[in-house]
C-alpha cells in the first residue's frame, strides 16, 4: 500500500500477527487501515489520540485501536521510522 492523498503518513511495510490475521476479518482490517492511515484513531482514549495527532509532526511512533463488529479489539501501531505497520490483538504485544 502507498500513501494517497487522503494518507497522512507512509506505513511502511504493513503486517500483522498471526493471531491478529487469524481472528480479524480480513475486510476490517483493511478499514482500519484505511482510518489509521487516514489519522482517525479509532477507539484511542483522547490523551493517546492528542499524541498520536503531535506524531505526525514529530515523526514518533503512531498507535490506534479498533473493535470489530463482533467486539473484538485490535490495535495498529506505525513504527516511528515509518518502516512498519503492525495489526496485532492487544495480548499480541
Amino acid at each position: 500500500m502507498s500513501p494517497t492523498q487522503t494518507n497522512k503518513f507512509s506505513p511502511g511495510t504493513i503486517v500483522g500477527t498471526a493471531n491478529a490475521v487469524r481472528t480479524v476479518p480480513p475486510e476490517e482490517i483493511q478499514k482500519a487501515i484505511s482510518r489509521h492511515l487516514s489519522s482517525d484513531w479509532g477507539d484511542c482514549c483522547s490523551e493517546d489520540q492528542r499524541e498520536n495527532d503531535e506524531a505526525l509532526v514529530r515523526g514518533d511512533r503512531i498507535f490506534s485501536v479498533y473493535n470489530t463488529a463482533e467486539g473484538i479489539t485490535f490495535w495498529i501501531i506505525t513504527e516511528a521510522d515509518r518502516s512498519a505497520t503492525t495489526v496485532m490483538l492487544p495480548e499480541d504485544y
